[in-house]
């Protein structure tokens, strides 16, 4: 028994010590650019106070609220669908599907752009009656809602796999219908999937850049301030955007982590 721990243990620290090599990898980048700007504070202030890169801020979290907002909408449904139902061609789905996580940036932009372009297939139609995708925040808001699609729209799947499908089953044998057993049964037990799968949309899309900067240069995510900033002014400039943006997300992804576990709590799945 103590031999077989003792395996166990050295299994466990080598792992860890494999995997650390990534961790070390983000933390020493983390570290190497904080150093470097806590070095100048008052620059880093300055730079945090700054109107435009506190509105690029905003517009980027915002947009990628928006996208994933609309995700939950057209999404849930896939999503289900796709975890419960087996048809000719599903496999195709699923492909087409995780599409965007496979595309360079740049073709996944070019998509979005020549769809939504003003003569687009989508975009002229709405470019009519006068509402604009190209360098707009509609535009801003597609691009993040195409490539953080996958992410959402497989964790939702994931979850609702999760479920049994007894459960659902059961509710329908005592009068529900397939929406209400879906609503009061799947739903709240795959509540903390559906909440994870936001959360790796919205960091997906609020990172992106090549994909918006083909349909909105303008108004400008961070993304592209950064290397607006990179291009007109150094790495100095850049490098203390880029920094203020680290702490923000650092912020709000540490409070989303926090109350994912408030999410599904009494997960009685079984």
């Amino acid at each position: 028994m103590a031999q077989t721990l003792v395996l166990r243990d050295r299994c466990l620290v080598s792992f860890s010590l494999l995997g650390g090599v990534i961790l070390g990898l983000t933390v020493l980048a983390l570290l190497n650019l904080t150093v470097k700007e806590l070095a100048d504070i008052p620059h880093v202030v300055q730079v945090a106070a700054d109107a435009k890169v506190i509105d690029s801020i905003v517009l980027t979290m915002g947009a990628g609220a928006n996208a994933v907002a609309i995700l939950m909408i057209f999404g849930v449904p896939l999503a289900y669908v796709l975890a419960r139902t087996n048809f000719r061609g599903k496999g195709l789905v699923e492909t087409i599907v995780d599409i965007p996580l496979m595309l360079p940036h740049t073709v996944a932009g070019l998509l979005v752009y020549m769809l939504f372009m003003k003569r687009g297939l989508i975009g002229a139609p709405f470019y009519n009656i006068g509402f604009h995708f190209e360098d707009a925040y509609p535009g801003i808001v597609i691009a993040m809602l195409f490539v953080a699609s996958p992410y959402f729209v497989n964790s939702a799947r994931e979850g609702f796999e999760k479920v049994p499908v007894h459960l659902e089953n059961v509710a329908r044998t005592l009068g529900a219908s397939r929406f209400s057993a879906f609503r009061h049964i799947v739903l709240p037990l795959s509540a903390r999937d559906i909440y994870n799968g936001m959360i790796f949309a919205w960091g997906r899309a609020i990172g992106e850049f090549a994909a918006i900067i083909m349909i909105a240069y303008y108004p400008m995510v961070i993304s592209t301030l950064i290397y607006y900033r990179f291009t007109t002014s150094g790495i100095k400039e850049s490098s203390t955007v880029a920094f203020v943006m680290i702490i923000a997300c650092f912020a709000v992804f540490m409070t989303l982590r926090y109350l994912s576990r408030f999410i599904g709590r009494h997960d009685d799945r079984v």
